[in-house]
């Protein structure tokens, strides 16, 4: 199914929740819906499912205006974050729910509940019921109730939330293997960048009712386009005077803030650096090891940046007075970002795609 949503505002109250927010999902994807608590992403899914209406805007599937269509009539599977799934029914009885309500002939129900008892790993588990189930096979069974009807769409509020780590991450890569299998259009809720970067083909970031970006994970990280979008996702250092620190001197003109990822920047003892004109002084403040490399501290012109160090290299200790190399730089002005790189180096810090 092809989705379009235009212009889609809602209050709640006094409360603003989504402000004028328009986008397009093509026909397959997965799209992730990215933002803090309380931004507007369920408010956002809960329209395209039909469960709350826009105060303005238009929701298109297939070009075709649903805003007044009910939620049975739409086409779409939802699946909750508490699974909801009826404690008195089997697993085979639940997953059978929504064909049922439509008075599907009984063969077609059972080899249909088969067929997604086969697909979701459930198989053995159709005379059981929810409270005999792991958290993992409750929500398995939750995706496959919402697909037994064919959905076009398929919306997803925080699938994971309610499950422990281990069994989340493992369910991440069964939903991305099953979405391409079955090839349905599909959007889900989450707070957790990691998720959505892992799970998604797109991201869209939602911040206090708007749509801050849309783009692939490693656009929207590579290339934020606002400050709360370069904050929010991955790692970062936002930087106020930006155009004090060696070879950023343009960002004073083009704006005060700049941000900078831990991987564009070096800390390390004088010796490791060619080119010490284009370094500042720093000082360690903490280090903290992360299994594969160390996350450093390091103060720089009364500014904390973090950046990372291999393991392969000399150990720096809080105190050690260190070289810093800032290679790139996001600048936020008052138009869109721009990567600027350090104007000092010879050679620019390679971009890898």
């Amino acid at each position: 199914m092809h989705v379009e949503v235009r212009h889609l505002d809602k209050h709640f109250g006094d409360f603003h929740a989504v402000k004028d927010v328009s986008f397009e999902i093509e026909k397959g994807k997965l799209i992730g819906l990215l933002g803090p608590s309380g931004g507007g992403k369920t408010s956002i899914l809960r329209m395209l499912a039909g469960l709350e209406q826009p105060d303005q805007g238009d929701i298109l599937f297939h070009g075709e205006r649903v805003n007044r269509l009910s939620p049975q009539d739409r086409g779409i599977g939802f699946v909750f974050q508490s699974y909801a799934l009826f404690k008195h029914m089997t697993v085979f009885d639940n997953i059978a729910f929504g064909l049922k309500i439509k008075k599907q002939p009984k063969a077609l129900i059972r080899d249909r509940v088969m067929e997604l008892v086969e697909l979701t790993g459930l198989k053995g588990f159709e005379k059981r019921l929810p409270h005999q189930l792991s958290g993992g096979q409750r929500q398995r069974v939750a995706f496959a109730r919402a697909l037994a009807p064919s959905p076009q769409l398929l919306l997803l509020d925080e699938p994971f939330a309610a499950i422990d780590a281990k069994i989340r991450q493992e369910l991440r890569s069964w939903l991305r293997e099953l979405i391409e299998e079955v090839g349905i259009t599909s959007i889900f809720v989450t707070h957790d960048q990691e998720e959505a970067i892992e799970v998604a083909d797109e991201i869209m970031i939602i911040n206090q009712g708007r749509l801050e970006q849309k783009g692939t994970p490693w656009e929207i990280y590579k290339q934020p386009v606002t400050p709360f979008v370069a904050t929010f996702v991955g790692e970062s250092n936002l930087v106020e005077r930006a155009g004090e620190l060696k070879g950023f001197e343009e960002a004073g003109k083009q704006g005060d803030k700049a941000l900078i990822r831990p991987e564009y920047i070096e800390a390390g003892f004088e010796n490791e650096f060619t080119l010490l004109s284009a370094t500042e002084s720093g000082v360690v403040k903490h280090i903290h090891f992360r299994g594969s490399e160390w996350l450093v501290e390091v103060e720089v012109k009364g500014r904390k940046l973090v950046t990372y160090r291999s393991l392969e290299k000399k150990q720096l200790q809080p105190g050690d007075a260190v070289r810093v190399l800032i290679h790139r730089a996001y600048l936020f002005g008052n138009a869109e970002s721009r990567v600027v790189e350090n104007s000092l180096k010879a050679d620019p810090f390679p971009i890898i795609i």
